[in-house]
């Protein structure tokens, strides 16, 4: 075992052990509300609150299993696929929140806390601790599981690839074949850079500019440069250009980027569709709803689609090997 396993191993571990408070928080929510011994989250029906927290509570449970899986000999007896596909959604979610993380709490003055863009959007994750009614405790372990899983699966992830699949990494760019740029790069781009122009204050799909905030803004801009590095990276491996470059640097950023597009809007289109039809008392999202329902769409298409290409690429480098 090198050390980028040691490594990885510890990260994995401590990933499921950061997120494990969340899982707990999520489930004593879901008791505590059917049970009338915790208040319903302000903005929400009982079975609307019920229904959000247990969808989480089986996101926690599944991102914990699936860190596990990257660090336990099963994890490597199992088939690959479900691996790849949880902890490519895992880091997709992560790996936004990371750096959002750290940009509000710079501009905290601005726009208040990560749940403060969930409520200005609506019920866009019922962990929002920014929420009142919950303790401040339970938002900094809500936090510290968010940012704690996000780096553990940022060093997990590249270990258990190069374990399980190391001829994927090996060698450089214009080693592969040289392939017609795909149209899901055309669409991630396009898509991360309508997020950018929304960022930089732009008014175009904007249906309520005063219900935007310093969080919303810089949301908008991590997802737009992730969806933009995504579409290069995949853009790169796919015309073999530039050759010498390490194949590591456009499989990594195209890997997260995807599961960022993928992961976010995956989890914003039905939340999005469920405000434009239920018009809920409270909730007004900066965007105008079917902007926002195509912007969303081809996020998740384009995403999964350049998932396949790094697949693919995948395979003719393991047969070329």
């Amino acid at each position: 075992m090198d050390r980028w396993d040691r490594v990885g191993r510890r990260a994995a571990y401590g990933g499921a052990l950061a997120l494990l408070p969340y899982l707990l928080i999520k489930v004593s929510w879901v008791v505590g509300s059917l049970m009338g011994l915790l208040p319903v989250g302000q903005g929400f029906g009982m079975a609307e609150w019920v229904v959000l927290n247990a969808v989480t509570v089986g996101m926690a449970a599944i991102g914990i299993a699936s860190a596990l899986a990257l660090v336990r000999p099963w994890g490597m007896r199992i088939p690959g696929w479900p691996v790849v596909f949880c902890v490519w959604v895992g880091s997709g979610f992560l790996v936004s929140i990371l750096p959002f993380g750290v940009l509000g709490a710079l501009l905290d003055a601005g726009g208040g806390s990560p749940g403060e863009a969930g409520n200005s959007a609506g019920p866009a994750d019922p962990a929002d601790p920014a929420d009142p009614a919950m303790p401040v405790w339970e938002g900094v372990l809500v936090q510290f599981g968010f940012l704690g899983m996000g780096l553990g699966l940022a060093l997990a992830v590249p270990a258990y690839l190069r374990r399980r699949w190391p001829a994927s990494f090996a060698g450089r760019v214009g080693d592969g074949p040289r392939t017609a740029l795909p149209w899901a790069v055309v669409v991630g781009a396009t898509v991360g850079l309508s997020w950018l122009y929304w960022a930089a204050g732009g008014t175009a799909g904007i249906a309520h500019p005063a219900e935007r905030v310093t969080d919303w803004y810089a949301l908008g801009a991590v997802s737009g440069f992730w969806a933009l590095a995504c579409s290069a990276a995949v853009g790169v491996i796919t015309r073999a250009r530039p050759a010498r470059l390490p194949r590591t640097v456009p499989l990594v950023f195209g890997w997260v980027g995807s599961g960022s597009l993928f992961a976010w809007s995956g989890w914003k289109l039905p939340v999005t569709l469920y405000l434009a039809l239920a018009d809920p008392a409270g909730a007004r999202p900066p965007e105008h709803p079917a902007v926002a329902v195509v912007l969303h769409l081809c996020a998740v298409v384009a995403g999964a689609a350049m998932l396949r290409t790094l697949v693919r690429s995948h395979r003719r480098q393991d047969s070329s090997s």
